[in-house]
């Protein structure tokens, strides 16, 4: 979705936030985690195995990683302790089903609240931190 979109936003939107974002989007260093697709363009290296590993790397050398995308990979990278931070966008829409935003851990990982935030759409910005080990 995002690649057949951001290359060519011009193309499709006329908003200024689209327009803003497209040449940021397209310059920035993507990383794609995929089980099938083994090469992607637009400045992107693709992670098919090792994926804890190669995201640990990258966070180490320095990297700001951001990531979008299934609950499947931020569970299993959450239960590697990867994530460092939560940023839970919660919309005024009541869908009545769905996929569960965090699927089922074998531990518990405490989260304190670092922002919350009202956009004028209402959308609720909830960015949590991982919380320091209790012993």
């Amino acid at each position: 979705m995002m690649s057949s979109y951001w290359p060519r936003a011009e193309q499709y939107s006329t908003h200024e936030h689209d327009l803003a974002f497209a040449p940021i989007w397209r310059e920035a260093s993507k990383v794609v985690v995929s089980r099938t697709l083994e090469k992607a363009e637009w400045n992107t290296r693709v992670i098919g195995e090792n994926v804890v590993e190669e995201l640990t790397a990258l966070k180490e050398s320095g990297a700001t990683l951001l990531l979008f995308g299934g609950s499947a990979l931020a569970a299993h990278l959450t239960e590697h302790g990867v994530i460092d931070e939560y940023q839970i966008f919660v919309h005024p829409v009541i869908l009545g089903g769905g996929k569960p935003v965090f699927q089922k851990q074998s531990h518990r990982a405490g989260l304190e609240l670092v922002e919350s935030r009202t956009f004028d759409s209402q959308v609720v910005l909830l960015r949590h931190r991982r919380a320091a080990a209790q012993g």
